[in-house]
């Protein structure tokens, strides 16, 4: 189990919570409203999310095994979007963590809310008057989970159904990596002051990366595996009539195809599906019914975010559209 830096503070001998069946263990999750790939994949259908069968049997066996969902691909492919629509589907609480260079395991697990200590340590010395205080108990008093801040790991581990987001991974370093290793084997952390406190139901764990670096093999190791990339011509057509109800036929059509013609242009930063939709409601909402030079032109900025890239493809849109 792990253990944060932490303040420093008296353990007191009884642990938060009581310990419960391996994390390991099949099944443990209350069941949801999927009980097959197939199901899965129609229930994130519901809420906008097109899961082909590799996604949705590798998120069902996640799910089944209590098993992270390690989901690597380039940006903009849906990772981030899974993790949404799972919790929406389990109708489980989304808490995410979004990792970032320089984060480390205070920044993920807890942190104590000094101000509060503070006040209450001031409130102690008020009601003593001239009295002396037992530093013994007010130290103990000062960690009291009352004035404990949950991070995102903590929040996860205390929420049930929760569905626990460790977003761009590949940002974090080697020691954080290393400090996931025993929180998503155990799901349970130790906090010096307090005790051990482990989830009583594990929340479902979805890593996203984005392939900036590899991630250790340790880390793969404990999770099932799911490569994501862009959808064909016709999934993502089906994803903008799932996402933009009434959107002409005709007009999903080009968007999603110049969207692909855009994706293999070598650009600095190829579109994601967010931007196709993106795109195409921006498209509808300055009134274009299908796409040509001047709406694309026009609305350029949905789709691509680098000046580079609208430059070069400005210069050449209608070789764009005509492909």
């Amino acid at each position: 189990m792990t253990r944060a830096p932490t303040a420093r503070g008296r353990r007191p001998e009884v642990a938060c919570t009581p310990a419960v069946r391996h994390a390991g263990a099949v099944n443990d999750r209350p069941a949801g409203p999927a009980d097959s790939p197939a199901a899965l994949a129609a229930a994130l259908r519901s809420t906008g999310y097109l899961a082909d069968d590799g996604l949705a049997t590798a998120t069902f066996l996640a799910m089944q095994m209590n098993r992270p969902l390690f989901c690597e691909g380039e940006p903009g492919t849906g990772k981030t979007a899974l993790a949404q629509a799972l919790a929406q589907v389990l109708g489980a609480k989304l808490i995410r963590l979004q990792c970032h260079d320089g984060i480390d395991a205070s920044q993920a697990l807890y942190d104590w809310d000094f101000p509060r200590q503070l006040l209450h340590l001031r409130a102690l010395e008020a009601t003593a008057g001239s009295g002396a205080l037992d530093t013994d108990a007010v130290e103990a008093s000062l960690y009291d989970p009352r004035f404990l801040l949950a991070r995102p790991i903590l929040e996860a581990l205390q929420t049930t159904p929760s569905v626990l987001l460790i977003d761009e991974i590949d940002r974090a370093d080697d020691e954080f990596e290393a400090f996931l290793l025993e929180v998503l084997t155990e799901h349970a952390v130790t906090i010096p002051e307090i005790g051990e406190i482990r989830a009583t139901v594990p929340p479902l764990v979805v890593l996203t990366s984005n392939r900036t670096r590899e991630v250790h093999d340790a880390l793969k190791r404990r999770c099932l595996y799911l490569w994501l990339d862009h959808p064909d011509l016709q999934r993502e057509i089906e994803i903008l009539h799932s996402r933009l109800p009434g959107i002409p036929e005709r007009l999903a059509a080009q968007v999603a195809g110049a969207v692909r013609a855009l994706r293999q242009a070598d650009l600095l930063k190829p579109p994601g599906v967010a931007e196709t939709i993106d795109w195409a409601r921006a498209l509808q909402l300055v009134g274009a019914s299908h796409l040509d030079v001047d709406s694309a032109a026009a609305t350029l900025g949905a789709v691509l975010k680098y000046r580079e890239d609208a430059d070069r493809v400005r210069k050449q849109l209608d070789t764009l559209l005509a492909s």
